[in-house]
Order: C-alpha cells, then structure tokens, then sequence
C-alpha cells in the first residue's frame, strides 16, 4: 500500500476534525447553568400553582440553554402528567432517568408515566423499587396494587391497597374497588354491596313494620364483608315523622254494600294516625374466620322506633337480629365470583311484646361480569347477583289463635323466595344503575294470606359533585296474586263479596347521604308506600321522613 503523502494527510486531518465537532455539542457555561436554574426554579413555582402553560415555556428557556438540565426534564415530565399527556411525559423523564437511575422521585414519576401510558411492564419494576423505598407516597399503593392485581399476586396487591395514601377521591374509589376484588380474588365495592344486600333483604313482612325495617336496611346496607377491620360497628340515632303510622286504610271511593266492613273502614279511618318519632340502631360484624377465599362473618343488629305521641307509642317496634354469614370467593374463566350462604334469626317487638320471629337463611351468587364500553358514557361494569331465600316467620298475638272465626288470618307462615339483580356500575362506581327481579311464593297457616308475589327491583346511586355527597333511589313494585278466598266478613271487595285478595304495593326510598368528618355521616331519606287493592281494609298510604346521624368504626 503506498502512504499518503503530506499534502494528502492535511485535507484529510482537517475534514475529521470537521466532523468531529460537529457531533460535539459544547458544556453549558456556567452562566448558561446558572441560567437554566433560575428558570427552572421559576418553573416549579409555576408548576405548584398549576400553571402549567407558563411553566412549559420556562422549562422550554431553560433546556434550550442547558439540554441536559435535571431538574428542568424532571418538572417537564410532571407538568405532562398533570396534563394527562403521559406519553409526552416519558421522554424527558427517561432522560433524566438516564442520568440520575437511583433517584426514587424519578423512578416513581417515570413509572407513573408509563402506568398512565398502559406500558404496564416497564411501569412495574421502577414503581416497585420507589414504593420498597417509600410505599406512602401518594398513590402508589394504588399503582403497585394494580400492578399486583394485575399479575394475579392477589395477596401481595392487598398490602399495597392497605398502605396507598391519597387525596384523590378517583384513585381513592379505584383503590377500594381493586383491592376489594384482590381480597380473597374476589371482593365487591361498598357501592355493589348495597346492590347485593337490598336484595337479599327485601322482604314482605307486615305493614305496621315495613316502613322501620326498610329504613333500618338501607342504612346497614352499606356494610363491607371486603373491609380489612375483623370487627365493624355503625350506630345511628336520628327523627322521623310518620303520616300513617296505624296504617289507616285510605278513603272508600264507593260504599261497600256490606255494612260491617263499611263501617270497620270508617272507623279505622277515624284513628289519629300521624306521629313524629326518634329511632337508634346499631350493627356489628365480627369476621371471625379469614382463610384465603373463605370468610365468615357474625353479625348482630338491634333497632328502635319511640313515637311521640302517647296514644300511638304501642305502634313502637324494637327488632333484633343476630347471623352468620360465609363466602367463597373465586374466579372461574377470567370471571372473579362470590358465593355466600347466611342465616339470620331476628325477634321483633310491638310495644315491647313479642309480634314477629323469623328464621331466613339465604344463598347468593355474585359475579364481576366484563366491561364494555358504550358512545357518550364510557366505561360499563356489570355486577350480577343471584339469590335464593327461604323464610320461616310466625307471627304472636295472632287473633285467630283465640278465636276460630279468624283462622283463616293467621300469619304464620314460610316463603320461598328466588331471584335476580344487575347493577351496571359507570364512571369508577360513582353511578350504580340497578334492575332487579324476583319471584316468592308464600305458604301460610291462614288461607287468606298465602299468596304468589312477582317483584320488579329499579333504583340507582350517585355520587354528588358536591361534598362526597351520595343521592340514592330504590323503587320497587311488589304484585301479590293470593290464592285463597278472603275468610273474614269484614274484609270483602268493593261489591260486598268475598273473593280473593290482589295487591299491587309500590315503594319509593330517596336517601342523601353527605359524610362528616371522623367517620360521622348525616342522612335524610323519605320512604313512600302505597298498596292499592281490592279489598278496601289494604288500601293505604304511608310517607315517612327521616333525618339520620350515622358512626362507624
């Protein structure tokens, strides 16, 4: 090979040289760092005050002058992430990444990129490392939860659930749900439980209590089987006015040719029959048996309603409840479920003597159904429960236990109950919408009282924009065909004859819930029940509204 000669060497040296610096950019000055840290001090102030226009362009300034400056890539990917821009967030936070890779803070924000940006895999190990180093900061429990979840680390996501701190009531909402569905595989959000326990808890009992057991249900419907605590407690005290507490029948539209009834129904009609009133009930539950996807779970309750007015006091109900409840909890086909059995036994007393006793074991099957999204509303979850109830009740003071003439009115009696709810549940559970059907059949001692029942559930529950405020609307309409002729003179049809009975009974419950500070909470409701029928005695109207103070540890 022959060697270039001198004049050849020099043209080459000065061409890569050349090259070189211009692959070379030259260090910042120190006035130009200086600079960048002004601007980026700036753009922090900016940043905290959400700002986050201004603080773009300072941060823009400030890398112009120094294009490897930390702090000004560092906050360049915050303000992205508070613009819900994740994936313009990722690039100046990977750079910084590379120049600082033992920084938690930027470990734990690169990841929250990429969680955001759905690059889950890349998001795990960085938020991982941040939250071994720090698992309160904010919402990365939620993160490394999710994660967990994700990876079907079910007990692992639970003890990130536990330690999230957060000030974002979304993440907050998320965080109660996914954990609750990594508890034992599966577990339900406060607001489904209320879906699952209204309708197992709705029942026909009789008209002088169904207005105060229906009031004390819906406050203890929101109890959490999922809840980490073994022992859970609400106390309520709070004011009622009832307008038909005597359960009056309404106005006879026609006179009844049959005097006796005539005259039953205008009597009756004559009764003061309104009333305010105080209530208090509690309800604790105690899981004494956690292991794995099984849970149990012993329950008692106590309620009380006290009239004011004198001569209606012997219309105040206390009740009693004690049960025990079990689950299994699983996930069959990428579908999580939950099975439960439980059994309740609750006494209640008329003016402190015994009325009714009821034995109800129920089983339910809850399953998490896929989402799917629609135009204009987003995301839809589906939540659906399955139910079969049996309920022995006997019914004391009966006066047909006394006097044969009204055998055909005893009470006493069971009731076979099957059915159905679906609640789809849209924007991260803030609304519930609820749709529900059931089918019971009820035997009794009395011919006059056994009838077969189609119930329509609806309701729904929002959460208001305004002070964590809950709204709720349950309407149901109960249609009871009754097999057997009415027994008893008094009660005949318009036209004066016995025939069997037909009710159709609607029930209306509005309750806003707005929390107060440690863990105290302030509901109104209103509950309205109308049963028309053709027997004029069952024809009534009842509104009761009710102010609620409500604790739970």
């Amino acid at each position: 090979m022959t060697p270039l000669s001198a004049r050849t060497k020099l043209p080459l040296v000065f061409l890569m040289a050349v090259l070189a610096f211009s692959f070379i950019q030259p260090a910042p000055s120190i006035a130009q760092r200086s600079d960048a840290n002004v601007l980026a001090a700036n753009a922090a102030i900016a940043y905290d005050d959400k700002r986050y226009d201004e603080a773009l362009e300072l941060l823009k300034k400030a890398l112009a002058l120094d294009p490897k400056h930390e702090r000004s890539l560092f906050y360049t990917g915050l303000v992205h992430l508070a613009q819900k821009n994740p994936s313009q967030a990722i690039p100046p936070l990977e750079t910084v990444h590379d120049l600082q890779p033992t920084d938690l803070n930027v470990q734990h924000h690169l990841g929250v990129a990429y969680f955001s940006n759905g690059n889950y895999d890349k998001a795990a190990p960085l938020l991982e490392a941040a939250y071994a180093q720090n698992p309160n900061a904010e919402n990365l429990g939620y993160y490394v939860g999710f994660l967990r979840y994700r990876d079907k680390q079910y007990g692992k996501s639970v003890e990130a659930f536990d330690k999230n701190e957060t000030s974002n009531p979304d993440i907050q909402q998320l965080n109660a749900f996914y954990r609750g569905l990594a508890l034992g595989v599966l577990g339900l959000p406060s607001e489904a439980l209320i879906e699952l326990e209204q309708v197992q808890r709705t029942q026909t009992i009789s008209p002088l209590t169904q207005s105060s057991i229906r009031i004390r249900e819906a406050l203890s419907s929101g109890q959490i089987f999922g809840n980490q605590k073994r022992f859970r407690f609400q106390m309520n005290v709070g004011g009622f006015y009832d307008d038909n507490v005597a359960i009056n029948p309404d106005p006879v539209r026609t006179i009844i040719p049959n005097v006796n009834a005539q005259n039953l129904i205008t009597n009756l009609r004559n009764r003061h029959t309104t009333s305010p009133g105080f209530l208090a009930s509690l309800r604790a539950d105690y899981s004494f048996l956690r292991n794995g996807p099984f849970e149990a779970v012993a329950t008692y309750s106590f309620f009380q309603t006290v009239y004011t007015e004198n001569n209606l006091s012997n219309f105040n109900i206390q009740d009693h409840q004690v049960g025990v409840s079990g689950f299994y909890r699983g996930v069959f086909a990428d579908i999580p479920y939950q099975v439960g059995l439980q059994y309740f036994y609750d006494y209640l007393f008329l003016d402190m003597n015994g009325f009714l006793s009821r034995h109800t074991p129920t089983l339910s099957a809850t399953f998490v159904g896929p989402t799917f999204n629609l135009p204009l509303i987003g995301v839809v979850g589906n939540l659906t429960t399955l139910l079969y109830r049996y309920q022995v009740q006997e019914f004391f003071r009966e006066v047909g236990n006394n006097d044969v003439r009204f055998a055909g009115d005893l009470r006493d009696g069971y009731n076979n109950t099957v059915g159905f709810v679906h609640a789809f549940r849209l924007a991260n559970d803030k609304l519930l919408l609820r749709l529900g059907y059931q089918y019971d059949n009820e035997s009794t001692d009395g011919a006059a009282f056994s009838y077969e029942g189609n119930r329509l559930l609806t309701g729904g529950q929002y959460q208001l924009p305004w002070g964590k405020m809950t709204l709720r609307y349950d309407y149901d309409v109960h249609w009871r065909d009754y097999k057997n002729t009415q027994t008893t003179t008094f009660f005949t049809n318009r036209e004066g004859f016995l025939v069997a009975r037909d009710d159709v009974q609607q029930t209306h419950l509005v309750q806003l819930t707005k929390p107060l500070p440690n863990n105290f909470a302030v509901t109104g409701q209103y509950q309205g029940i109308r049963n028309e029928s053709n027997i004029p005695l069952y024809d009534y109207t009842k509104n009761v509204w009710t102010l609620i103070f409500t604790y739970t540890y």
